[in-house]
């Protein structure tokens, strides 16, 4: 229940500051976009970037988010290889 909550979270977060990004109100920080992402929100912060198109361009924001998207894959990745052998 963690990951769709947390993705639900960072996708409103994308959300909330591409519209403030229109508005030129106050941004989110992407350290707290990020940090939504470890959390287990970057299945909706992935979605987000997609339907939103925010945050596509900006390459170093880009090499975090897939840093975190590959570090939740070897988290994962460990116990089920584990349980196979």
């Amino acid at each position: 229940m963690a990951y769709p909550l947390a993705s639900l979270l960072s996708l409103l977060l994308y959300w909330r500051d591409k519209h403030q990004a229109r508005v030129q109100g106050q941004r989110i920080p992407e350290k707290v976009l990020h940090l939504s992402e470890l959390c287990g929100g970057w299945p909706g912060a992935l979605l987000a970037q997609q339907l939103l198109r925010h945050k596509t361009r900006k390459l170093s924001y880009q090499v975090v988010f897939w840093v975190i998207v590959a570090l939740h894959q070897a988290l994962w990745s460990v116990p089920l290889w584990a349980s196979v052998h």
